[in-house]
Protein backbone atom coordinates (compact mmCIF):
# COMPACT_ATOMS: atom_id res chain seq x y z
CA UNK A 1 0.00 0.00 0.00
CA UNK A 2 1.19 3.48 -0.82
CA UNK A 3 2.34 5.46 2.20
CA UNK A 4 0.51 8.67 2.95
CA UNK A 5 -0.86 10.29 6.03
CA UNK A 6 -3.78 12.63 6.43
CA UNK A 7 -3.44 15.89 8.33
CA UNK A 8 -6.22 18.15 9.54
CA UNK A 9 -6.87 21.02 7.08
CA UNK A 10 -5.27 24.24 8.33
CA UNK A 11 -4.95 27.92 7.48
CA UNK A 12 -1.80 27.29 5.39
CA UNK A 13 -3.62 25.04 2.90
CA UNK A 14 -5.30 27.68 0.71
CA UNK A 15 -2.63 27.36 -2.01
CA UNK A 16 -3.21 23.61 -2.18
CA UNK A 17 -6.96 24.14 -2.58
CA UNK A 18 -6.31 26.64 -5.38
CA UNK A 19 -4.08 24.06 -7.15
CA UNK A 20 -6.80 21.42 -6.70
CA UNK A 21 -9.25 23.79 -8.44
CA UNK A 22 -7.67 23.02 -11.84
CA UNK A 23 -9.93 22.08 -14.78
CA UNK A 24 -8.42 18.59 -15.12
CA UNK A 25 -9.18 17.88 -11.45
CA UNK A 26 -12.63 19.49 -11.35
CA UNK A 27 -13.76 18.09 -14.70
CA UNK A 28 -16.19 15.58 -13.13
CA UNK A 29 -17.47 17.95 -10.42
CA UNK A 30 -18.86 20.88 -12.39
CA UNK A 31 -15.57 22.57 -13.34
CA UNK A 32 -13.36 25.02 -11.46
CA UNK A 33 -14.83 27.34 -8.87
CA UNK A 34 -14.23 31.08 -8.72
CA UNK A 35 -11.48 32.26 -6.40
CA UNK A 36 -14.14 33.62 -4.05
CA UNK A 37 -15.72 30.15 -3.89
CA UNK A 38 -12.32 28.55 -3.24
CA UNK A 39 -11.57 31.00 -0.41
CA UNK A 40 -15.01 30.38 1.13
CA UNK A 41 -14.47 26.59 0.88
CA UNK A 42 -11.03 26.95 2.50
CA UNK A 43 -12.53 28.97 5.36
CA UNK A 44 -15.16 26.26 5.94
CA UNK A 45 -12.46 23.58 5.95
CA UNK A 46 -10.32 25.53 8.44
CA UNK A 47 -13.33 26.14 10.67
CA UNK A 48 -13.63 22.42 10.94
CA UNK A 49 -16.36 19.99 11.71
CA UNK A 50 -19.76 21.57 11.44
CA UNK A 51 -22.47 22.43 8.95
CA UNK A 52 -21.12 22.43 5.38
CA UNK A 53 -17.50 22.01 6.53
CA UNK A 54 -17.13 18.37 7.52
CA UNK A 55 -13.86 16.73 8.50
CA UNK A 56 -11.29 17.78 5.91
CA UNK A 57 -7.68 16.66 5.60
CA UNK A 58 -4.69 17.15 3.37
CA UNK A 59 -3.00 14.12 1.81
CA UNK A 60 0.64 14.20 2.90
CA UNK A 61 3.54 12.24 1.41
CA UNK A 62 6.27 10.79 3.68
CA UNK A 63 8.51 13.74 2.70
CA UNK A 64 5.90 16.23 3.97
CA UNK A 65 4.56 17.44 0.60
CA UNK A 66 0.80 18.00 0.53
CA UNK A 67 -0.59 16.52 -2.68
CA UNK A 68 -4.34 16.39 -2.23
CA UNK A 69 -7.43 16.64 -0.10
CA UNK A 70 -9.77 14.06 1.39
CA UNK A 71 -12.67 14.34 3.76
CA UNK A 72 -16.15 13.43 4.85
CA UNK A 73 -19.22 15.31 5.97
CA UNK A 74 -22.72 14.55 7.14
CA UNK A 75 -25.69 14.43 4.80
CA UNK A 76 -29.06 12.74 4.65
CA UNK A 77 -29.34 10.11 1.91
CA UNK A 78 -32.64 8.33 1.32
CA UNK A 79 -33.89 9.55 4.70
CA UNK A 80 -30.88 8.30 6.65
CA UNK A 81 -27.95 10.28 8.11
CA UNK A 82 -24.70 9.14 6.48
CA UNK A 83 -21.25 10.46 5.73
CA UNK A 84 -20.39 11.57 2.21
CA UNK A 85 -16.74 11.27 1.21
CA UNK A 86 -14.72 13.15 -1.39
CA UNK A 87 -11.09 13.48 -2.46
CA UNK A 88 -8.77 15.03 -5.02
CA UNK A 89 -5.11 14.43 -5.84
CA UNK A 90 -2.85 16.78 -7.82
CA UNK A 91 -2.31 15.47 -11.38
CA UNK A 92 1.45 14.86 -10.97
CA UNK A 93 0.68 12.42 -8.14
CA UNK A 94 -2.31 10.56 -9.58
CA UNK A 95 -2.22 6.89 -10.50
CA UNK A 96 0.00 5.86 -7.57
CA UNK A 97 -2.64 4.70 -5.09
CA UNK A 98 -2.47 7.86 -3.00
CA UNK A 99 -6.21 8.54 -3.13
CA UNK A 100 -7.04 4.98 -2.09
CA UNK A 101 -4.61 5.11 0.84
CA UNK A 102 -5.98 8.51 1.90
CA UNK A 103 -9.58 7.31 1.65
CA UNK A 104 -8.77 4.28 3.82
CA UNK A 105 -7.17 6.55 6.45
CA UNK A 106 -10.22 8.80 6.34
CA UNK A 107 -12.59 5.83 6.65
CA UNK A 108 -10.69 4.90 9.84
CA UNK A 109 -11.25 8.41 11.19
CA UNK A 110 -14.99 8.27 10.36
CA UNK A 111 -15.27 4.78 11.85
CA UNK A 112 -13.63 5.94 15.10
CA UNK A 113 -16.32 8.63 15.54
CA UNK A 114 -18.98 5.91 15.71
CA UNK A 115 -21.75 8.27 14.57
CA UNK A 116 -23.00 6.70 11.34
CA UNK A 117 -23.06 3.20 9.92
CA UNK A 118 -22.54 4.20 6.29
CA UNK A 119 -20.12 6.32 4.32
CA UNK A 120 -21.04 7.01 0.69
CA UNK A 121 -19.12 8.36 -2.28
CA UNK A 122 -20.79 9.58 -5.46
CA UNK A 123 -18.24 9.78 -8.29
CA UNK A 124 -19.50 10.54 -11.77
CA UNK A 125 -20.19 7.42 -13.81
CA UNK A 126 -17.71 8.94 -16.29
CA UNK A 127 -14.86 9.13 -13.74
CA UNK A 128 -13.04 5.78 -13.89
CA UNK A 129 -10.27 6.89 -11.50
CA UNK A 130 -12.59 7.82 -8.62
CA UNK A 131 -14.77 4.75 -9.20
CA UNK A 132 -11.56 2.70 -9.03
CA UNK A 133 -10.66 4.30 -5.70
CA UNK A 134 -14.05 3.26 -4.31
CA UNK A 135 -13.60 -0.32 -5.54
CA UNK A 136 -10.03 -0.62 -4.22
CA UNK A 137 -10.97 0.91 -0.85
CA UNK A 138 -13.68 -1.71 -0.33
CA UNK A 139 -16.84 0.27 -1.03
CA UNK A 140 -19.85 -1.62 -2.40
CA UNK A 141 -21.38 -0.33 -5.64
CA UNK A 142 -25.11 0.18 -5.18
CA UNK A 143 -25.59 1.43 -8.73
CA UNK A 144 -26.04 4.63 -10.71
CA UNK A 145 -28.07 7.52 -9.30
CA UNK A 146 -28.90 11.13 -10.01
CA UNK A 147 -26.84 13.28 -7.66
CA UNK A 148 -26.93 17.04 -7.20
CA UNK A 149 -23.45 18.51 -7.48
CA UNK A 150 -22.59 21.26 -7.65
CA UNK A 151 -25.78 22.59 -6.02
CA UNK A 152 -28.46 23.14 -8.64
CA UNK A 153 -26.95 20.69 -11.14
CA UNK A 154 -27.82 17.01 -11.44
CA UNK A 155 -25.09 14.61 -12.46
CA UNK A 156 -25.15 10.89 -13.16
CA UNK A 157 -23.13 9.29 -10.39
CA UNK A 158 -22.42 5.90 -8.95
CA UNK A 159 -23.54 5.38 -5.36
CA UNK A 160 -20.77 3.56 -3.50
CA UNK A 161 -21.30 2.59 0.15
CA UNK A 162 -18.89 1.57 2.91
CA UNK A 163 -20.05 -0.10 6.14
CA UNK A 164 -18.22 1.70 8.95
CA UNK A 165 -19.39 -0.91 11.48
CA UNK A 166 -17.96 -3.92 9.62
CA UNK A 167 -14.88 -5.57 11.11
CA UNK A 168 -11.68 -4.32 9.52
Amino acid sequence: MTEVRIARWDADDLDLLRRLNAPEIRDHTGGPETDEQVVARHERYVRGPGPRSGHMFTVVLPDGRKVGSVGYWERVWHGEPVYEMGWAILPAHQGRGLATAAVLATVSDARARGQHRWAHAYPSVDNPASNGVCRKAGFTLLGPTEFEYPPGRLMRSNDWRFDLTAPH
